[in-house]
């Protein structure tokens, strides 16, 4: 079942993915800055999307598994073409297919969804202490990128869902 999405008049793709990066900047996690840059779309208070979404940073928890704005494009998912009545096979199958189409976009332009890989990390258990948001910080995580590819992707779906 696809959500009517009734978008703001003043809509603009562009604006959501610098809101994205704003919001990394900022110091909310890569899941983090991708819902907010949308969670007003959907009726979602930001804090409590921030609340929601504050475990999937880093991979899951500095886990460095499924990146984080990966992860929120999957969030998103579950906003614009729901499945929360799971006797409705139908639903569940069209928001898999959603996540699938998410996962797909995401990996052709990076070649993994996997944190870890896509910031060339050792396969090891990492301290659960968040990376300090310094400057260097900012200079050699591509997560930024990440980001705004996330927000982009998910972006086109919720104007194509608006529009249909």
């Amino acid at each position: 079942m696809k959500t009517k999405i009734q978008l703001p008049e003043n809509f603009d793709l562009e604006e959501r993915v610098a809101a994205a990066r704003a919001n990394f900047r900022s110091g909310y996690n890569c899941c983090q800055s991708v819902i907010l840059a949308y969670n007003d779309i959907f009726g979602l208070d930001a804090n409590l999307a921030a609340t929601l979404t504050s475990g999937f940073g880093g991979g899951m928890g500095r886990l460095r598994e499924v990146c984080g704005s990966v992860s929120g494009m999957f969030f998103l998912a579950g906003l614009i073409s729901p499945a929360a009545d799971p006797t409705i096979k139908s639903d569940r199958t069209e928001n898999y297919a959603l996540i699938q189409e998410f996962a797909d976009k995401f990996r052709q332009q990076n070649g993994s969804i996997v944190c870890r890989e896509l910031l060339g990390l050792a396969p090891k258990r990492e301290s659960p202490e968040p990376s300090d948001r310094t400057p260097e910080y900012y200079k050699k995580r591509p997560c930024e990128e990440y980001i705004a590819m996330s927000a982009r992707i998910a972006g086109e779906k919720i104007l194509e869902y608006a529009k249909s």
